[in-house]
Parts: structure tokens; C-alpha cells; sequence
């Protein structure tokens, strides 16, 4: 009897613990002014021990509940990005709770007042890249993408060959939140130069990008991130910018003008966001060049006067939208669309002085050229991301599709005349090209930390190229359109890229390491279809990359770096056929092009926000576009080849000086040494090598009235780069400034660029026949005005940032 009592006793101390009450916890998390704070992250915490019970994000009224929580004694935990983290006192629960409404202060008062004591400058030098900040910038407010470039340290645009160049380097991937345009030399500053800095919100430089990253791109990358405010509710900018340049002996019709519009909309699990511009650009090109010819005895001086004008139109627009499915999966989905369609006009004339057995003889051509050229990409995209519950492991997941459209008609009127001006013939050709670009790509990224000082991030990707140009060239012969048989021609490439990389980082209490690995298979195939010619290639490589941090005291950093990359010829540059520019010039591709391979060294010194750099790179098979030239007809032909060996040494000082509260300096200074050798470029050996400058300064005021001033100058020095020879200092001095208003949601700003007018190119061509001089003046001198407003809920910011599976091969598709 007992035992039945005791047992009976126990049966029900257990009925009672089995059915103690699970309770409810409810509340509203507010801000200072008791507005709700949608989708913050409430956590449950036993306490003392603090262990997770359970974890929820706000709704978009701030409220919050937890069900079946037991009797005891708990905190609430909040966080929120823009928000301080809070934690509530002990509480103690036996039945449903209402907690009152609970108050976590805005960091956004803390962040106002930085910048009031100092804004961020333009030019921002971080431990593995350089920023841009071009939203903060009043010299770079009305400006083009391409004229923002201009103002970095270490680049330089190059006008005469429509490239972009990193530290006098050739070889930049170019990217776009991202991705990279998959387009290369003329076309990706055409891009740029319809781009309105009013869309940009950063612009990253990075010399030396980790093996996570695709291995093109031997000077390094340049990432323009667009502007995307994805504040909860709906919010989003618009903006007006125009502009006339301001030019000696050019037309008048020089103007520009721009309309840009970002909206975003945050409500619940779901963020929309999108943007859309028009711009409308003009630009004018005068280039004088003179070069020398002998052939059996016949010597002659040309000396040719070009002068472009290009306008166009262009539209852009973007429509994305982010699923945040739980705390942990987001799923995203995007479309970004762009044209533009540039009209040229070129009129040339070329004065020909020949002598030959002491007679001298004097001819003329005159030129008159035009083209249209309508482009247009359309990207989508879907992507995937997943955090794991261990902090830090994450999956993501990226399919893309990219397609281009890029065609050009062109038409020629050359007037040859004698010495007396009477015509003696006239030729009329015309080119069509049409050329359409097919990208697809997927990629997927792992991160996996091992402890709180250790992690590996692997991925692999795979991308199909296919690009079709279909080149039409027709001579005007007896009243009819002939097919020049010799020129036109339909070149097919397709090209496969696999990879496959591992990272793996390691921190201790001074040292960090990074050590990582990317092996890239790739098989291309150029078919010219209309020459029956056919290069086929398949390699595998590998590309090394590490990453040593060395944390000497608070103030004081050392960081060593490591790695190679490729840079494989562009889908034009392997074109093997010939395309008339003049009388005088064709530009000839190269199927036989082999990838240019380069080795990085680095190693910096920061202390504070000063810093001091030193790297080395050594480029093998450089691919480079020289001039060739038949003494005999006196053409000149514009064509590309493998360089043998070109080094570069540069050392990067970046000292920033607040000098008063009000005024703050930034200083760069970058000195470079290249180096180029060759065994044979058209029959000879090839040596040269240069020391090189570049200056950057810029001073920012801050005055009283929400006034801000900025003045900034820039200068390149004579330099090298291959076969060509800068000969003249080219530097310019900008100045602009700024009125908030409306509680700065309302900017007026007001600048000029090169106010003295002396951003002008000069230089030459000297080695085996060559023998030429260049001088390119361009509208580097422009009045900019623009007026942006900011609308609806500009605070509480959640970005998410993520790059898309097209990060290598976008601007490989043509030009130079």
C-alpha cells in the first residue's frame, strides 16, 4: 500500500510538471520619436546563461510574439541595422506577458555627427581596394562615369585607343554592381560615357583581387556600384543634370542633359526596387597627326586633320526585387536594360608632300565619314542566398543571361585631289556590322568558418559564350553597291570557361593569412566562316593568390599580397579581318592572339588613414595593338600581337590632411616605372622604359549654411605603354560647389571640369618605319549643373550586396 501511494504521489508531481502552462510574449519595438522599427530581430534569452530560446523578425508594424515559452527568467535581445543592439532587463514570465513598448536607439544621430565633423572623401584608401565615393563628390556631380575615372589615382584614359588603364596598366575588368560589361575598349567608354555619375553611388579600385574573384583582368578590376536605397517603405531619388562643353575652334551644339529616377519599395518579406535614366551626350575630337615614308627612293611627309563630333541618346533601366523567405534564405530576381545609339561625323584632310630624285609633288585627300551605331544589352538574373544557423556559413547561388546587340553602319566619301585642288578621283564605300553577343553563366559560392578565426570559401562557375559579327563591305562602283570581297566577312567564336576555387583564411592576434587557389579550364574556337579558317584552343590554369596581414599596433598595418592573372584577347581583337578607318588606315585583327598571363607582387604600409605601397607585376605575351606600315602605298595597319615582356614598378603614397574642421586635404602620389622588351615587333628588337607620375589633390570646405567647396587637381606625366610614347604633362584643375536645403534632401551643385583647358593628349610612335606624331584635343572642358531630391524614408538601410555569375568575360567583345 505503500508503494501504490508513493507511486501514486509521483504520478501526479509528474501531471502537474507535464502540464505546467506554455506562455505568450508580445510587445512593439519603437524608435526615439515611438515610430514602429519593422523587421528587426527580437531574440529570447534565458537568463543568467543567456541561451537562445528563440529568435523572430518584426512585423511591419514593429510588433512581435513568441508562443510556448516556459516559466522562468528571460531578456529580449534586439537588433537592427541603423540601430544601437539592445538588450531588456530580466523579466520573469508565468503567464502570458505584454511587455510595454520597447525604445533601441538610432545610430543615425552618431553617423550625422561624423559627418558633420568630416564627410567621407571622395577618394577613400581601404585595406584590400580604393573607393570612390562619387555620391559625396561635387566635382564629380553632372560628370560622365568615364570623367569620374579620369579623377582616380593610377588611372588614366586612354583616348587614342579607347582604352582604360590601372596604374599605366592596360587590362582592367570593368563591373557593374558586379557584373562586368561585356564589352570591351570603345564600347565600354561609349557605356561610360553615357553613364551619369548621379547613378553612381561608389567606385571600387582593386589591384589585386583575391583567387574568389574571376583571374581576368591583369591591371586588377574597377566596380561601379549603382545607387540602391533599400530603406523600409517607399523612398527613392530623382535627379536633373546638364552640362556644356566648353571648347575653342568646335561646334556649338555641345550640351548634354540627363534625367535620373531611383525608387525602392520595402514592405513585409518583399523588397522592389528599380531605376530608370535618359541621357543624351555630345562630344567633340580634334586629332592632328603627321608621320613620315620612304620607299625606293621616294620620301613623303603626311600630315592629317581629323575632327569627330559624336552624339546619341541613351536609356537605362533596372527592375529588381529581393524574397526574403525566413531570417536566413533570400531569394532575388533582376533585369537591367540599356541603349544607346551614337551618330558620328568625321571630316578629315590629309596634305601629302612626296620628293622623289629632288622633285616634290603635293596631293590632297578629303574625307567625309558618318555612322550610326545602335547597342543594346539586356541582363537578367536570379540568385539565391542561404545563412546557415552557425555564424557565417552561407550558401549562394547565381544563374545569369546576358545578351548584346551592337550594330554600325558606316559610311566613306574620299576626294582625292592634286596640287591645284582639280579632283582626281573620288571612292565611296560603306561598312555594316552586326554584331550579337550570347552570355550564359551560373556560379555558386560556399563559406564555412571552422572557428571564429578561421573559414574556407570554395566555389565553382561556368560560363558559354557565343558571339556572331557579320561584317558587310561594299565599294560604289558604276552607279551600284559592290561587295568588297577582300573585307567582308561573318566570324563566329564560342568559348567555354570552367572554374573551380578555394580560399583559406586564418587570424590570429597580429597575423592574418589568406591562401587560395583557382583553376580555370577554357576552350575557345574562333571560325572565320568567309576565310575558312578555324582556331581551336584548350588549356587549363592555375592562378595563386596570398593575402599576409600583419596588425603591428592600433595604428599601425603591414599587408603583403600575392597573385596571378590572365587577360584573354577580345572577340574583335581575334577578328582576322580588314576594316577600312580612312584612305590611309585599316584595323586588322589577330586569330592567332594567345592570353597575356601576369604575376602581382604588393606589399603596404598604412598608419592611421595615411598609407605607403609598393608592387611589382611582370606581364608575359602582353597583348598590344602596334602599327605596321607599307612605305610603299603609304598605309598604315592597325593591328595586334603579343608583346614579349612588360614590367611595372610603382610605389603609391596616400596622405590625407585635416587641416581645420572645415577644410580636409586628400593627397596621392604614384610614381611608375614600365618596362617593355621585345625580340622582334615587325623585324627588330623592342626596348623601352619610362618613370612615370601621377598627382591627385583635392581640398574640401565646409561652409557655413550647408555650403560645400571643393577644388581638386589631377596631372599624368609623360609615360610609356608599349610602342606609344605620351610626350606632355596632361593634368587638370576642377573645382565645384554644393547647396543643401530642406533638410538636405534638396542639393544644388554647380562645377566645372579642366577650367584651365589643359587635359589634351600628345605623343608618338617612333621604331623600325614608324615614325609619327599625335596631338588629340577633346572636351575635357565642361559647365555642370544638377539638382538631385531624395524622397521618403532615407534611414534604416539593409544592402545587400552579391556579384553575379558574368564576372569575366563581359567586356571581351570588341574594340581594342
Amino acid at each position: 500500500m505503500k508503494k501504490l501511494l508513493m507511486l501514486i504521489a509521483c504520478l501526479l508531481v509528474c501531471g502537474v510538471s507535464f502540464a505546467q502552462k506554455l506562455n505568450k510574449i508580445s510587445g512593439k519595438i519603437v524608435d526615439e520619436k515611438a515610430e514602429v522599427v519593422p523587421f528587426a530581430i527580437v531574440r529570447v534569452l534565458t537568463f543568467p546563461d543567456t541561451v537562445l530560446v528563440k529568435s523572430i523578425a518584426t512585423t511591419p508594424d514593429g510588433t512581435f510574439a513568441f508562443d510556448q515559452i516556459k516559466n522562468g527568467d528571460y531578456i529580449l535581445s534586439i537588433s537592427m541595422m541603423g540601430f544601437k543592439n539592445k538588450k531588456t532587463d530580466k523579466f520573469s514570465i508565468s503567464s502570458d506577458l505584454v511587455l510595454p513598448n520597447i525604445t533601441i536607439e538610432s545610430s543615425s544621430k552618431q553617423l550625422k555627427e561624423v559627418s558633420v565633423s568630416g564627410r567621407k572623401p571622395f577618394i577613400e584608401h581601404q585595406i584590400d581596394k580604393t573607393v570612390l565615393n562619387v555620391e559625396n563628390s561635387i566635382t564629380a556631380s553632372g560628370s560622365t562615369a568615364l570623367e569620374v575615372l579620369e579623377k582616380a589615382p593610377g588611372v588614366q584614359i586612354d583616348r587614342q585607343n579607347d582604352q582604360i588603364k590601372l596604374n599605366n596598366k592596360s587590362g582592367v575588368m570593368v563591373m557593374i554592381d558586379g557584373k562586368t560589361n561585356f564589352l570591351s575598349g570603345a564600347d565600354v567608354t561609349t557605356l561610360l560615357s553615357n553613364m551619369s555619375s548621379d547613378q553612381i553611388s561608389t567606385i571600387e579600385l582593386i589591384t589585386n583581387p583575391s583567387s574568389k574573384y574571376d583571374a581576368a583582368g591583369n591591371a586588377g578590376i574597377i566596380n561601379i556600384k549603382l545607387k540602391r536605397n533599400k530603406a523600409y517603405g517607399t523612398n527613392g531619388t530623382v535627379s536633373f543634370n546638364g552640362g556644356q562643353g566648353i571648347m575653342p575652334d568646335s561646334p556649338s551644339d555641345l550640351y548634354r542633359g540627363g534625367l535620373n529616377l531611383n525608387l525602392n519599395h520595402r514592405e513585409g518579406k518583399w523588397n522592389i526596387f528599380g531605376n530608370g535614366a535618359i541621357a543624351r551626350k555630345s562630344n567633340f575630337n580634334n586629332t592632328y597627326l603627321n608621320r613620315t615614308t620612304l620607299s625606293n627612293g621616294l620620301a613623303s611627309s603626311l600630315t592629317q586633320n581629323f575632327d569627330r563630333k559624336n552624339k546619341g541618346v541613351g536609356f537605362q533601366g533596372k527592375l529588381g526585387a529581393d524574397y526574403y523567405a525566413s531570417e536566413k534564405t533570400v531569394f532575388g530576381v533582376m533585369v537591367d536594360a540599356n541603349t544607346v545609339n551614337t551618330k558620328l561625323t568625321n571630316f578629315s584632310n590629309t596634305n601629302i608632300n612626296a620628293v622623289q630624285n629632288g622633285s616634290a609633288s603635293l596631293s590632297y585627300i578629303l574625307q567625309d565619314a558618318n555612322s550610326s551605331s545602335p547597342a543594346s544589352n539586356l541582363t537578367a538574373n536570379f540568385n539565391m542566398k542561404h545563412d546557415y544557423n552557425k555564424d557565417g556559413k552561407s550558401l549562394t547561388f547565381d544563374v545569369d543571361y546576358s545578351g548584346f546587340s551592337n550594330k554600325k553602319d558606316e559610311n566613306f566619301l574620299a576626294n582625292y585631289l592634286n596640287a591645284s585642288g582639280s579632283s582626281t578621283n573620288k571612292t565611296s564605300l560603306r561598312n555594316i556590322t552586326d554584331a550579337k553577343i550570347n552570355v550564359y553563366a551560373a556560379k555558386t559560392d560556399f563559406t564555412l568558418p571552422l572557428s571564429k578565426t578561421m573559414k574556407i570559401e570554395t566555389g565553382l562557375k561556368s560560363s558559354y559564350v557565343v558571339t556572331n559579327n557579320d561584317f558587310l563591305s561594299e565599294q560604289f562602283v558604276s552607279g551600284v553597291w559592290q561587295n568588297d570581297l577582300g573585307k567582308s566577312n561573318n566570324f563566329v567564336y564560342k568559348e567555354n570557361i570552367n572554374a573551380v576555387y578555394a580560399n583559406f583564411s586564418k587570424e590570429w592576434k597580429v597575423w592574418q593569412i589568406q591562401l587560395g587557389l583557382r583553376a580555370e579550364q577554357t576552350h575557345s574556337n574562333g571560325n572565320s566562316i568567309t576565310d575558312n579558317k578555324e582556331v581551336d584552343r584548350n588549356y587549363v590554369s592555375l592562378f595563386p593568390t596570398i593575402f599576409v596581414n600583419q596588425k603591428l599596433n592600433e595604428n599601425n598595418n603591414i599587408r603583403y599580397s600575392y597573385g596571378r592573372r590572365v587577360d584573354r584577347p577580345n572577340y574583335q581583337q581575334l577578328n582576322p579581318f580588314v576594316f577600312y578607318m580612312d584612305p590611309l588606315a585599316v584595323d586588322q585583327g589577330n586569330p592567332y592572339l594567345k592570353p597575356q598571363f601576369t604575376t602581382n607582387y604588393e606589399v603596404s604600409y598604412s598608419y592611421k588613414e595615411a598609407s605607403i605601397s609598393l608592387s611589382y607585376s611582370d606581364t608575359r605575351d602582353m597583348i598590344t595593338q602596334i602599327s605596321k606600315q607599307d612605305d610603299a602605298t603609304r598605309v598604315i595597319s592597325v593591328i595586334r600581337e603579343n608583346f614579349g615582356r612588360f614590367q611595372n614598378y610603382s610605389a603609391d603614397l596616400n596622405y590625407p590632411v585635416k587641416i581645420t574642421n572645415w577644410w580636409s586635404l586628400q593627397n596621392n602620389i604614384s610614381i611608375f616605372y614600365n618596362k617593355f622588351e621585345d625580340g622582334n615587333i615587325e623585324g627588330a628588337a623592342y626596348n623601352a622604359s619610362k618613370v612615370a607620375v601621377n598627382l591627385y589633390n583635392s581640398n574640401s570646405f565646409t561652409l557655413p549654411g550647408n555650403v560645400l567647396l571643393e577644388v581638386s587637381f589631377w596631372l599624368n606625366s609623360p609615360r610609356i605603354s608599349g610602342v606609344e610614347q605620351t610626350t606632355i604633362y596632361q593634368y587638370a584643375l576642377n573645382a565645384g560647389i554644393q547647396k543643401s536645403m530642406l533638410n538636405k534632401k534638396l542639393k544644388l551643385r554647380l562645377n566645372m571640369d579642366d577650367i584651365l583647358l589643359t587635359n589634351r593628349w600628345e605623343g608618338k610612335l617612333v621604331y623600325q618605319n614608324i615614325n609619327m606624331n599625335v596631338v588629340n584635343k577633346y572636351t575635357s572642358r565642361r559647365a555642370n549643373f544638377s539638382v538631385s531630391y531624395s524622397f521618403g524614408n532615407q534611414n534604416v538601410k539593409s544592402a545587400r550586396s552579391r556579384n553575379t555569375a558574368t564576372d569575366d568575360i563581359k567586356n571581351r567583345a570588341g574594340g581594342n
